[in-house]
């Protein structure tokens, strides 16, 4: 009866790899608990560090040249990097670091 138990769970662990395998991109969603330096926890045993995170511009700061009411343009600076508390998506590509930080939930 052993052997078909193992059998079993052969069958059901090269199925789940089939089914990850065909779904490339994985979409997590996590809340950050640190600014500086950047810690967002996905879930209870998954914190990540700014190692392990690239940030797209709508979660950073930046600067960015404008023209105000047809005037010069001028730079200014759009202050929009994560804040704690804050719940964030996230993309990472199967089996890979690091997770892409999309945006705000």
């Amino acid at each position: 009866m052993r052997s078909i138990n193992d059998l079993l769970v052969l069958i059901k662990q090269t199925s789940l790899d089939a089914i990850r395998a065909s779904n490339p991109l994985e979409v997590r969603y996590g809340t950050v608990i640190n600014e500086n330096p950047l810690k967002i926890q996905v879930d209870q045993k998954l914190i990540l560090s700014d190692a392990h995170l690239k940030l797209t511009r709508n979660v950073t700061d930046y600067e960015t040249e404008m023209s105000i009411d047809g005037g010069a343009k001028q730079m200014y600076k759009v202050f929009n990097a994560l804040k704690q508390d804050e719940k964030v998506v996230l993309l990472r590509i199967q089996g890979g670091m690091p997770f892409l930080v999309m945006d705000r939930v």
